[in-house]
């Protein structure tokens, strides 16, 4: 199967390129993408090629989607995985996208066994197997360096998932330990938390606060986004993320 879906990879790659011209203009007009060298940038074209032809993108609600919404958001989608590869995308098909913010609703059961429910705003969601939720308004405020991804953040929670829950600590590599991850993790997330019950200016998105699940989302958001910031916040969970990823977008800050 795996032999099989990499050689239907690569023909695709051969057969249905996206096309040069429209490729450039997807990466001139996201900041995001600043500072990738040749060979990156070409690596995220193959697999924001893989992405849309193997994701199904669904807009409801009357929105219409053209070319170029369908390449900046594959290729914000795919940018986690530039060096991890499309098979830690593998496990669900489709994105959802609505025109603005949409209504979620969220059920949880208590302590007791009693079954809870409320109905939340939201500008993005990802399921455990299931489709990845999106507003498009936050999609097109993505990419521009200002420390927001919305993309980034729920393909985050996607990765998140390959651990087998989303608690904010994803498949590790080998040569990455749980405990390293925690040590870095877990006091950033605790020193956030406080600082922001007492009321003081976060220069990081204070969403992180919500779960050790958003907060590894958030900085993941943060760390392509606005890497010096995070970097200089949380050094510790900014080099974790680079071992996660693979990636140090702050040395492209710095060519």
């Amino acid at each position: 199967m795996g032999f099989f879906r990499n050689w239907r990879r690569r023909r695709l790659i051969r057969q249905r390129p996206i096309p040069h011209t429209a490729w450039q203009e997807t990466v001139d007009r996201l900041p995001l993408l600043d500072g990738l060298d040749a060979g990156e940038l070409s690596r995220l074209r193959e697999l924001a090629t893989l992405f849309l032809a193997e994701k199904s993108l669904e807009p409801v609600h009357g929105l219409q989607l053209d070319d170029a919404m369908r390449l900046a958001l594959a290729a914000q989608a795919v940018l986690p995985v530039l060096n991890l590869g499309m098979d830690w995308l593998d496990g669900w098909h489709s994105l959802v996208l609505y025109p603005e913010e949409f209504v979620s609703r969220q059920e949880w059961t208590d302590e007791s066994g009693l079954v809870h429910s409320r109905r939340e705003i939201r500008s993005g969601e990802a399921w455990d197997r299931g489709p990845i939720v999106l507003s498009w308004a936050d999609v097109a405020a993505s990419g521009n360096c200002d420390g927001y991804n919305a993309v980034i953040h729920e393909i985050a929670h996607k990765l998140d998932y390959s651990s087998g829950s989303i608690n904010g600590c994803p498949s590790l590599h080998a040569g990455m330990t749980a405990r390293g991850w925690r040590e870095a993790f877990e006091p950033a997330f605790t020193e956030l938390c406080r600082r922001d019950e007492a009321g003081e200016r976060l220069m990081l998105d204070p969403y992180a606060t919500e779960s050790p699940a958003e907060f590894f989302a958030v900085m993941s958001e943060h760390f392509f986004e606005t890497p010096r910031l995070l970097c200089d916040e949380y050094p510790a969970v900014y080099r974790q993320l680079q071992t996660f990823y693979r990636q140090d977008p702050l040395s492209r800050l710095r060519s």
